[in-house]
């Protein structure tokens, strides 16, 4: 049985449909028996992981939005080095995922909590009920803000995030990472700082 794959590729194919080619191929192959299927198995599972797809959109998202002036090769392999770079700083975390949301006169429906000037990274403080984050259901209290419309927010204040959010037109392009534990500890030492200002303030009165 003959398979034939074309050699010349589009700088900026759609991923999506190349998994898709890459397991229909596995599907041939099978029925081939030129491979062991135990081995056609597993690399169909990681094809088809939440991983893989969760690093097929950071790339999508980084090579839409990368501003070099090269080749189209230049330009997929410094994404691809992005995006490693991206998936390498989230380590012990969960990995980043992008998250498109509708912009309209009702607003994103979440909160921003944190920033530079506050020593913590911005997040997804609370999603509204109801709200349009809410009923796409892709975003999560405890996300990170890692970058707006392709514009990083890490190591950014507060008032830079809100900015970005704001200027959006007609979409909004979030990358953002769940890590929830690092949410409630930022929560927790802002309540801490709270209840000792007002102590503070209560022994000068």
């Amino acid at each position: 049985m003959k398979i034939e794959m074309s050699a010349a590729m589009e700088p900026m194919q759609s991923l999506e449909r190349d998994v898709k080619k890459a397991c229909d191929l596995i599907t041939q192959l099978k029925a081939s028996g030129q491979v062991p299927t135990q081995k056609l198995d597993q690399l169909q599972a990681v094809l088809e992981s939440e991983f893989f797809k969760a690093v097929r959109e950071v790339y999508e998202h980084v090579y839409k939005t990368v501003n070099i002036s090269a080749s189209p090769e230049v330009t997929a392999s410094a994404t691809a080095k992005a995006t490693v770079a991206a998936f390498a700083a989230s380590e012990g975390h969960a990995h980043p995922r992008v998250v498109i949301l509708p912009k309209t006169d009702e607003g994103l429906g979440f909160n921003v909590m944190g920033g530079k000037e506050q020593n913590s990274p911005i997040y997804i403080s609370r999603i509204i009920p109801g709200g349009i984050a809410d009923r796409n259901g892709n975003l999560k209290r405890g996300d990170q803000l890692l970058s707006v419309n392709g514009t990083s927010v890490e190591d950014e204040c507060h008032e830079k995030a809100v900015d970005l959010l704001k200027a959006s037109i007609e979409t909004v392009k979030l990358v953002v990472r769940y890590t929830p534990r690092v949410l409630e500890e930022m929560e927790n030492r802002f309540e801490r700082m709270r209840l000792s200002r007002r102590s503070t303030t209560q022994q000068h009165n």
